[in-house]
Parts: structure tokens; C-alpha cells; sequence
């Protein structure tokens, strides 16, 4: 309810007028009912879409991971579909978007197998190594992103990429987020096998499932969902990493019956932070990967200290 009250709120909350007055004023083919209809309601869609999918791959990527504190954003997922969209401007910049979001799928499912693949060989003594391993990861593969795109004069791209910003979204320019949805919808019929997976690799095939196939489907699920964000809206960082942590304090790990709440309160966090950027520099805005990045920075902070005093 909560956030159905906030996508009601989005819908009017803007420079442009789009009271109900002005709409009832203006009638269907009014200025108020066009920026409804061709920029309003697209923009919230796109708010709903993406804060749902980037939450619900954040809580498979902690359970392939088997921690806490991972998702796309510290685990160089993001930035190698961003890198993945670079290589796609410099080589075929003609490459229908469709075709841009399948590359950088690809390049954001290579870099998220080689965090995994980078877990599995080196000794983690405590969990906050493995967030910082992906940080570093992701570090290196902006780096080199960065280096080309400024020698391919593409640095002005690459800001759009890795800054979620929903103000250009327009109707016929969001559509490919419904393939979030979708991937939801399968991480909910799949949701008891990746809790298993995230038992570890013994105890998945003892239960008689094989663990490669669910990894792999888990892998697939993140990189798509990640590079079709990335690709219409931009980065939203720690999205995947707060909500899934919220709810397992609310009511527990289970998630099956977790999914549906990560995926509304996902939805409704960025809904309040897009609203917060469009409202505290009225009539200017801010980007909401600068407010989600402020907020779930904080609260990134908060979870580290506090399971830092549990188990101190």
C-alpha cells in the first residue's frame, strides 16, 4: 500500500502541472494529460521495474555468494556491463538497443562468474572481504572503461551509464525493464532451489539438484537484469544490497516467502529517493543514483557496524 501511495505520489510530483485539475481542465488531448501519459506514468513504470529487478538480483547474488553483503554493484557486475556498453559504442554504435542490452548482458555475466571464480581461490577469513574483493574488482574494470571511453572522446556516455538518472525516460524508452519483471517471476518459481544453492555445493547435490545449473541460472537472472538497467537508466548502486538485508531482519531468510516483499519494498525505496531528488532542488533534479547512492551508503555503513558488534 505504502508503495502504491508512492507511484501515486510520482505521478504528480514534477516541474510541469499535472494537477488534477489541469487535467480534468485540459481534457484527454490537454498538455497535462500528454506529460501523463508520454512521461509520467513510462517514468514510474520504469522506477517500479527497475528498483524490483535490481533488489531481487542483489538477494540471489548474496545467495550464490553465500554473503551478506554483495550485489551487482560490489561485485564488478555493473561495471562490466557498463564496459559491455562502451565496446558496444566504439564497435557498433548502430546496434539496435535490444542487441546493446545483450552484449552488455554478456559482459556483466563473464564479470560476475570471474568475481565468484575469484571467491573460490583465495581464503576469506571474515565476509567483509568478499564486498571488498568485488569493490576492487569493479575498480579495475571501471578503470579500464574509464581509459577508453576517454580515448574514444565517449566519457560523456559513460557518465550517463553509470549515473541512474530516470528524468529521459519517455514511452517507447523503457519498455525492455518489463524483461525485469519477467526475471522476477522466475526468481520466485526458482526461489527454493537458489536457497539451497546457498547452502553450499554439497548440500545442493545431496538434495539431488545440480548446483551448476542452478548457478548458472542465478548468473543469468543478475546479468540481465543488471545490463537492461544499466542500459535505459543507468547505475543504481547498493538497491540489491539493502532492501534484501531489510527484509531478512523483518522475516527471515526464507526466500520464497521473501521474494514478493523484496521486490515491492525495492520498488518503493527508489520510488522515495527519485521523488527526494526531484523535490529537494525544486525545480531542478537529482540524479537518483546520487540519492540511492547517499542512502544506501549510510545504511551500508549501519549493517557493517552493527553485525560488526554482534560479532564482536
Amino acid at each position: 500500500m505504502f508503495t502504491g501511495a508512492l507511484a501515486g505520489v510520482s505521478l504528480f510530483v514534477g516541474v510541469s502541472d499535472v494537477s488534477p485539475a489541469a487535467l480534468l481542465a485540459g481534457g484527454v488531448d490537454g498538455r497535462a494529460a500528454q506529460v501523463l501519459l508520454i512521461s509520467r506514468v513510462p517514468r514510474t513504470l520504469a522506477i517500479i521495474l527497475a528498483g524490483m529487478g535490481m533488489a531481487i538480483a542483489g538477494m540471489i547474488m548474496q545467495m550464490l555468494a553465500r554473503n551478506r553483503f554483495v550485489e551487482p554493484s560490489t561485485a564488478g557486475t555493473v561495471e562490466s556491463a557498463t564496459l559491455g556498453m562502451l565496446v558496444v559504442m566504439i564497435f557498433a554504435p548502430g546496434l539496435p538497443v535490444i542487441g546493446k542490452m545483450l552484449v552488455a548482458s554478456l559482459f556483466a555475466l563473464a564479470g560476475t562468474a570471474l568475481f565468484l571464480r575469484i571467491l573460490r581461490t583465495i581464503p576469506l577469513r571474515s565476509v567483509l572481504l568478499v564486498p571488498l574483493v568485488g569493490i576492487m574488482l569493479g575498480s579495475v574494470i571501471g578503470a579500464v572503461t574509464t581509459f577508453f571511453a576517454y580515448r574514444f572522446e565517449l566519457m560523456q556516455s559513460l557518465g550517463a551509464w553509470t549515473t541512474g538518472d530516470f528524468s529521459g525516460v519517455l514511452r517507447g524508452r523503457y519498455e525492455l525493464l518489463w524483461i525485469s519483471a519477467g526475471l522476477t517471476g522466475v526468481a520466485f518459481v526458482a526461489a527454493d532451489r537458489f536457497t539451497v544453492a546457498g547452502m553450499g555445493e554439497d548440500f545442493t547435490t545431496n538434495l539431488g539438484l545440480d548446483y551448476n545449473k542452478v548457478m548458472t541460472l542465478g548468473l543469468v537472472i543478475v546479468s540481465l537484469v543488471s545490463a537492461t538497467v544499466v542500459v535505459n537508466v543507468g547505475m543504481i548502486p547498493f538497491l540489491g544490497l539493502i532492501v534484501p538485508n531489510v527484509v531478512s531482519l523483518m522475516i527471515g531468510d526464507n526466500m520464497r516467502r521473501s521474494v514478493p516483499w523484496i521486490a515491492v519494498l525495492g520498488a518503493g525505496f527508489v520510488l522515495a529517493c527519485d521523488i527526494i531528488g526531484r523535490v529537494i532542488r525544486y525545480p531542478y533534479e537529482i540524479p537518483i543514483g546520487t540519492v540511492v547512492g547517499v542512502v544506501g551508503g549510510v545504511m551500508f555503513l549501519y549493517l557493517l557496524l552493527r553485525r560488526e558488534a554482534r560479532h564482536g
